[in-house]
């Protein structure tokens, strides 16, 4: 197996893996960046975003993180597409294999490996996975225009995914477990101005409905007992993420959820010299902008453990 040796690995990108490689770079650490299986993460599928500071007419996703990326390219980052398959922080040096043939050897690293959306865990809903069945309204949208689709879950997500997939579809059915939206009250307004959008409140998915040539619907139930079948042609799913943490179980310290535990206030992770920034770290926020500040927080803290400080 090759090896290499760096100052600073950052795995990862998104919001905080190209925020931390640019203050790393302008710190002289000279980071490796392994984009990961999807180069710069999350926000490559969101279509505008209206709350990221400096932008007043808001900015689409893949557009953003390509400024970022360029920012950190131009500032000295040596960026290369690659997924990290195991590491190894036993020992005095901190060992992370990339595409399962190559060993990084680093000084410090930074995780920013973000987080996955979540999927219902029904058998029908694999089985359609592709074929109807879709985590990314703004990937899959364009492929259900003007028909009728489901989109389940009640948090900013399902709510963003709803109005976006409204602006194109004929009708929309939000599924929600709750008897309330957890979404913040900006996306609960636009929600509630979405004519064609229909809330179903305490109503939870209980087969994804479809034949040869995909999905035709869904039976969903009632917490009152009643069942019904939605005819839909998608079927898209809007309940959350997981952590990408699988490969630091046993390295790292993580939580009950698989996020990584880090020191309140910083970055620092269980193990000296790794850094954590991110979704991977943040259950709660998950924003853009706490994920570019996690970056520049996790960078901010790398330079000070290679300096002694």
């Amino acid at each position: 197996m090759d090896t290499e040796k760096t100052k600073c690995l950052i795995v990862g990108s998104g919001p905080a893996g190209y925020t931390a490689a640019i203050y790393a770079s302008r710190a002289g650490l000279s980071p490796i960046l392994y984009e990961g299986m999807e180069p710069g993460g999350q926000l490559t599928t969101t279509t505008k975003i209206e709350n990221f500071p400096g932008y007043p007419d808001g900015v689409d996703g893949p557009v953003l993180m390509e400024a970022m990326k360029a920012q950190a390219r131009n500032l000295g980052a040596n960026i290369r597409f690659g997924a990290a398959t195991a590491v190894d922080f036993s020992g005095g040096t901190l060992r992370v294999t990339v595409d399962g043939k190559r060993q990084i050897e680093a000084d410090a690293v930074i995780v920013a490996t973000g987080a996955a959306a979540k999927y219902l865990g029904l058998e029908s809903e694999q089985r359609f996975k592709g074929r109807g069945v879709s985590a990314c309204a703004t990937c899959d949208g364009f492929f259900y225009r003007n028909q009728d689709v489901i989109v389940v879950g009640g948090g900013d997500s399902a709510c963003e995914e709803a109005t976006y997939l409204a602006s194109i579809c004929r009708k929309v059915y939000l599924v929600v477990r709750k008897d309330h939206l957890r979404a913040s009250k900006a996306m609960q307004a636009r929600v509630a101005g979405t004519s064609n959008i229909e809330t179903l409140f305490e109503t939870v998915t209980q087969e994804v409905l479809g034949d040869d040539n995909g999905v035709t619907g869904a039976r969903v139930h009632r917490n009152d007992g009643e069942e019904r079948v939605i005819e839909a042609t998608g079927f898209f799913v809007a309940i959350g993420h997981r952590p990408n943490t699988e490969i630091f179980r046993g390295a790292l310290e993580l939580d009950e959820e698989g996020y990584i535990r880090t020191e309140p206030g910083t970055s620092r992770t269980s193990v000296p010299g790794v850094f954590a920034a991110g979704d991977v770290q943040d259950p709660h926020y998950r924003q853009a902008i706490t994920a570019a500040g996690s970056g520049c927080t996790a960078a901010l803290d790398c330079e000070r453990y290679l300096l002694g400080l």
